[in-house]
């Protein structure tokens, strides 16, 4: 994974956080545009990282990159 840009999506997380939420067996992932296109950052990000198998990933932590009350949320790619 390109470790220059992750860290600047999660920088524009920083200024936008996400909102994390679990009820009802479904997670819901709310923000404005900008939070939510520094994700898909991170996501395309962690989706092109080399290594088949590789289970490294990028975790997003209250309250830094999501709300104060959201859970943790990891990123990993795993398998090919």
């Amino acid at each position: 994974m390109n470790y220059d840009l992750a860290i600047m999506a999660l920088d524009g997380l920083t200024r936008s956080p996400l909102r994390v939420a679990a009820a009802h067996g479904e997670v819901r992932i709310s923000g404005d545009a900008a939070g939510l296109k520094e994700l898909a950052r991170l996501l395309l990000l962690a989706a092109s990282a080399d290594g088949a198998g590789d289970e490294s990933g990028i975790e997003l932590k209250a309250p830094v990159h999501v709300t104060a009350d959201s859970p943790t949320l990891r990123i990993t790619r795993t398998g090919g």
